[in-house]
């Protein structure tokens, strides 16, 4: 793994190139920083500035996209064929866009059902149809994005086999609290999502929608990811990657923290210094730094290299102003 630090501002989102040469991140603000490698170090190259509110996710595009909200705009996500992506909104609806050549730009069409709260976190399954989304009246959701203007009518799943648009496939009314990140397994046929109640949870659709639910001990997680067919990393405000396994319907647990002790200056106090330190300042003044790599929450994981199916490496960037470049093994 490897430690990269872009400033002391936090950081709430991040994006890769194709390649892996350049990462697009956003200190929790109006402004996108463009990165380039070069040896060692990262180098800003581009300073997108065209927004007027925090950027919460995804990448900017100069691009004219009529998504037709009225209130902020909370995550994005584009299409695994990229023929279109998905907008989340405080306007409680997702704009799925697509582009249209003769006027060149993009238009979008409204999926409304049942959603009563802000949208926080969209994933897409494999097949370019099916989206996940998780929101803040504590649901999760999937539903159909099927535009038959520029995609073949899609076969059945096992989620369903009925696709118009806006098609709704799964909503799970129990998520415990806002439901932060979601994440589809590489199959398409398991969805993971995590919720401010602390609780990892899986839906199978090759168990006939069965769901899931691991409630646990630690801080809220705020991301999710499928790293092959059983492995789940989550990760959030306590600051560190953990690794769970899914194998079947009640078959979820935590495995273990994925994380590197940050070493720290209180292993080499004396006992007497230490309460010297305490009484001086009623703080541990020594020991202001977290033993973890991420000195605050992970706000968002992104696959570095390998598919869902086989992550090789995988990133996080945090409240921290870091991102971590962390080798995932079995």
């Amino acid at each position: 793994m490897s430690l990269h630090s872009f400033g002391l501002e936090p950081l709430s989102c991040h994006a890769w190139n194709k390649d892996r040469t350049q990462i697009a991140v956003s200190p929790n603000n109006n402004v996108v920083n463009i990165y380039e490698k070069k040896g060692k170090d990262w180098h800003k190259i581009h300073e997108l500035t065209e927004h007027s509110g925090r950027i919460t996710d995804g990448v900017w595009k100069p691009t004219l996209v009529l998504v037709r909200i009225n209130r902020a705009a909370t995550c994005v996500k584009w299409s695994p064929l990229e023929n279109k992506f998905a907008l989340g909104s405080g306007a409680r609806l997702i704009s799925v866009c697509y582009f249209e050549k003769e006027n060149d730009w993009w238009l979008s069409k409204h999926i409304k059902k049942s959603i009563r709260s802000t949208v926080l976190s969209l994933d897409w399954h494999p097949n370019n149809i099916l989206l996940a989304a998780g929101s803040a009246d504590l649901h999760c959701r999937i539903f159909s994005t099927y535009i038959k203007d520029i995609e073949d009518k899609p076969g059945p799943t096992a989620w369903g086999t009925k696709m118009p648009f806006g098609e709704l496939l799964l909503e799970h009314k129990d998520c415990g609290g806002w439901v932060h990140s979601v994440s589809f397994s590489a199959s398409g046929d398991q969805l993971a999502w995590v919720a401010h109640n602390s609780s990892l949870t899986v839906a199978d659709a090759a168990q006939g929608k069965e769901v899931t639910q691991l409630a646990t001990d630690l801080l809220p997680l705020l991301s999710v990811l499928y790293v092959n067919p059983t492995d789940i990393v989550a990760a959030g405000h306590d600051c560190c990657p953990y690794l769970f396994t899914y194998t079947g319907p009640h078959a979820l647990e935590c495995v273990k923290k994925l994380d590197i002790p940050k070493q720290t200056s209180k292993g080499s106090l004396s006992a007497m210094q230490h309460f010297r330190n305490l009484d001086k300042k009623a703080t541990e003044e020594d020991n202001n730094e977290l033993e973890t790599l991420h000195q605050n929450s992970i706000m968002q994981l992104c696959v570095v290299s390998g598919e869902k199916s086989k992550v090789e490496k995988y990133s996080s960037v945090g409240l921290d102003g870091a991102m971590v470049i962390w080798n995932f093994k079995d």
